[in-house]
């Protein structure tokens, strides 16, 4: 329809690649990453670098976008010229930002659909680009909503730790069963269930055996379709994170792209550093 004017709302959790959050028509609304002296703008005000720095000191605590904000960029969407909007957020699952999008779309005066992703980080983030892709593919609102529904439970993430002790503390654990016994080495491999909370798919013995299953998961999942995005996310582990990626490259070369990046702040407080994650996006 040619008066409608759709802008894409994330939240920061989703790990959406900068060249397109930098593009027009996508906003970005912050979670908040909070010390006992300061509080910060997740990837405005801090990095996952100094988050890794202090992880020593002391273990902050994250919280929903502040509301105003939130409101602030409600007003600049619709200043900017759109009419509708797109959001997506990271599970509602494992945070409260869907929740506090959905209560504002409805008293909001801009027609705003919010989808609850089921994921989080770049798992959340690969929906957001096909958002964006379909807007620009000039797709009517509500062609766009009912795809997007569609296809949440066609993303999936799976992602290691080097140590669940950061999910425990944050009260992100969800339903990963707790390993007894480090010298065992066993290594969890996580993703989100069907509700978007924290699971276990699997547990192998050494680092380097885990990282290689999580692609055996990934084939899995691809089966026989031959239209899908990867994404490679990594934590503080750019060595394995880039050998993942290699290993992906070579693996899956009919991938209509293959992404890679670091995680948000906010994410780096609930994993702490060694995440490495493959996230795969199946296209109809």
């Amino acid at each position: 329809m040619t008066n409608e004017k759709i802008a894409v709302l994330v939240d920061s959790g989703t790990d959406v690649p900068v060249e397109i959050t930098n593009q027009e028509g996508v906003y970005t609304i912050p979670l908040q990453i909070i010390y006992k002296d300061a509080v910060y703008k997740d990837k405005i005000d801090i990095t996952p670098e100094e988050v890794y720095a202090r992880l020593s000191q002391e273990i902050p605590s994250t919280s929903l976008p502040d509301g105003g904000q939130i409101l602030a960029v409600l007003d600049q969407i619709k200043s900017d010229g759109y009419n509708k909007i797109i959001a997506v957020s990271i599970s509602s699952g494992l945070s409260g930002t869907y929740n506090i999008l959905r209560l504002l779309a409805e008293d909001s005066d801009l027609e705003m659909f919010v989808l609850d992703s089921k994921n989080i980080g770049i798992g959340a983030g690969l929906q957001a680009i096909h958002a964006y892709e379909l807007i620009q593919a000039k797709l009517p609102f509500n062609d766009i909503v009912h795809k997007l529904k569609r296809e949440v439970s066609k993303t999936t993430l799976y992602f290691n730790v080097a140590t669940l002790e950061y999910l425990q503390k944050g009260g992100r654990i969800g339903l990963v069963s707790s390993i007894v016994g480090t010298a065992l080495r066993l290594n969890p491999t996580i993703s989100c269930n069907e509700d978007g909370i924290y699971y276990t798919v699997a547990k192998t013995r050494g680092r380097k055996k885990s990282l290689e299953n999580l692609l055996k998961l990934l084939k899995a999942d691809i089966g026989q379709h031959k239209n899908y995005r990867i994404a490679v996310a990594h934590g503080d582990a750019l060595e394995e994170g880039e050998w993942v990626r290699s290993l992906v490259q070579e693996t899956f070369p009919e991938a209509k792209e293959v992404l890679f990046g670091t995680i948000s702040p906010a994410l780096v407080v609930h994993t702490g550093p060694g995440l490495v994650g493959l996230g795969v996006q199946l296209f109809d």
